[in-house]
């Protein structure tokens, strides 16, 4: 690391680290908390990003998708461990053919409102969200889908566009069930005001933007190969300070915090009352550069300037100072447990900033350049980010915003580099990453026609063998023009109250069904 990027590393360091201990100093001079959520039943939960719709459709950032993950209920179940699928709603399936899978449905379910489960609830929602013009945020979980088809009261089937081997693994995760007399009649701006499922918890209380509680939903079907809830309620505040939820966490304000940064976290271990858990996800970091035409920072559309970018960046001194936690450096964007996804072959672009100053001048900007770099969590990986770009004379200004309207700056063309991270909705398949930035949809700021063309093939084929080797073409063609800078996986470290008992999933989800009270 150079000497002007030690010096910011640390910085950036020791301010967390000074705030943290400040905190701390406060924490440890208190009495001890009364653990007023185990007294009630009450875990209490704060988190940074709130969702802008609990519809899990119309929203993709992570505590939405926790959220949906333990109101509502899909077809099939992942087994978060093995892998292995199971029935949820439905009792069984088979594959018809290469586009079509067949499944028999659960009877007596029903969902919170007691409205019945039957095939009406499959066709209604799948059909819905899958149609364009329903303009679902996540499309890139639907688009596969030509049209469910009911069969009988208890039997569908769900037909995709073209042979997608993933299928299952979407409607193992993703692919919510809503009722479908409620939905059509609320529609998704009713479904976030008072949302209803039929998952192990329901929703008692929606203040949109600042907090939702959930109550264990006592007539949670007995078949299910989800255990029974535990604890009785739920509530999740949505604090965007991280300096607020770690003063709640220390006072017992709240239960469980997550997304803590690795100083902070560290220091936590040593108060009585809490415990600190960490572990490897399947998030990825990258930076996104946008070199579409008309983009508000023209230079990137030149390859030597996303090389120095790439370049200029000490990835193993970000994860040792400020990362941690297990994190492993990526060389390509898609997450390397998923179906798919390799890293070899890959453009590996190593820290070199006499590199990255070489290539700068060679494309014209001997003295760099000014632009801005988006972001929505993780602000002190990005603050490093933005020192390492500085050593080499790239003046990046920090826009940090919610997760919603930064993404809808990338969509508008408005953003330079974005300081990305994605976690695959839950899907261990490359379809469920890579596509999703490099495939021709909305989040897709590089557009190029054959990386589209090979992604869309190992999309639809069927022999792993050659649909590993498609994959590795179009991931080599991403790396070795730099469209995007790789970085690496996201480790989370999870604050909480000793009283709670919970184990952390690479897959970064909560399943508050399991978790209950020491």
């Amino acid at each position: 690391m150079s000497a002007s990027g030690r010096g910011l590393t640390r910085r950036c360091r020791n301010t967390m680290g000074a705030v943290a201990a400040g905190l701390l100093a406060v924490g440890l001079l208190a009495a001890p908390p009364a653990f007023a959520g185990k007294k009630t039943d009450t875990l209490q939960m704060a988190y940074d990003q709130a969702p802008e719709s609990v519809d899990p459709y119309f929203n993709n950032v992570r505590i939405g998708v926790i959220i949906a993950a333990n109101v509502w209920d899909t077809l099939l179940y992942r087994d978060p461990v093995t892998h292995e699928y199971k029935g949820q709603l439905a009792r069984s399936w088979k594959q018809i053919d290469d586009r079509t899978l067949e499944f028999e449905l659960r009877q007596g379910v029903k969902f919170h409102n007691g409205e019945e489960f039957d095939a009406d609830s499959v066709v209604y929602t799948l059909n819905f969200v899958a149609d364009p013009a329903n303009k679902a945020v996540t499309q890139q979980n639907v688009q596969w889908i030509e049209k469910v088809e009911k069969l009988d009261r208890f039997k569908v089937r769900v037909i995709s566009k073209k042979p997608f081997p993933a299928a299952k693994d979407y409607l193992a995760t993703t692919l919510a069930i809503h009722p479908a007399k409620y939905y059509k009649e609320a529609g998704p701006k009713g479904m976030n005001a008072k949302p209803v499922g039929s998952g192990p918890y329901k929703v008692v209380d929606h203040v949109p933007g600042k907090s939702i509680t959930l109550e264990k939903f006592a007539d949670y079907f007995k078949d299910s190969p989800r255990t029974q809830p535990k604890i009785g309620k739920v509530r999740i505040r949505f604090i965007p300070d991280r300096q607020t939820q770690m003063a709640e966490v220390l006072s017992g304000g709240e239960d469980f915090i997550m997304h803590v940064p690795k100083d902070q976290a560290e220091k936590l271990q040593t108060v009585p009352h809490l415990q600190v858990v960490s572990g490897n996800t399947m998030r990825i970091v990258f930076i996104q550069m946008n070199s579409q035409d008309g983009g508000p920072a023209p230079q990137l559309k030149d390859p030597r300037v996303r090389k120095a970018i790439a370049h200029a960046i000490d990835r193993q001194a970000i994860i040792k100072n400020i990362v941690g936690g297990g994190a492993e450096i990526i060389n390509t964007i898609c997450t390397p447990s998923q179906v798919g996804c390799t890293q070899e072959g890959a453009t590996v672009y190593k820290y070199d900033p006499a590199l990255s100053k070489k290539l700068l001048a060679e494309a014209g900007y001997p003295n760099g350049f000014e632009l801005d770099i988006h972001a929505y969590r993780e602000r002190n990986q990005t603050e490093a980010i933005i020192n390492y770009l500085q050593a080499v004379g790239i003046k990046a200004k920090l826009n940090f915003l919610q997760y919603a309207a930064m993404r809808d700056q990338v969509r508008a063309n408005k953003t330079a580099l974005v300081h990305q991270t994605w976690g695959s909705n839950l899907v261990n398949d490359v379809s469920a990453s890579t596509p999703v930035y490099y495939g021709f949809g909305a989040d897709d700021v590089t557009r190029n026609a054959q990386v589209k063309e090979l992604l869309d093939k190992g999309d639809q084929t069927v022999d792993p063998k050659a649909r590993n080797e498609v994959y590795k073409k179009a991931l080599g063609i991403i790396s070795e023009n730099a469209y995007s800078v790789p970085l690496w996986s996201l480790p989370v470290y999870y604050v909480a109250s000793r009283e709670v008992a919970f184990k952390p999933y690479s897959d970064e989800l909560l399943r508050f069904w399991e978790m209950g009270w020491k």
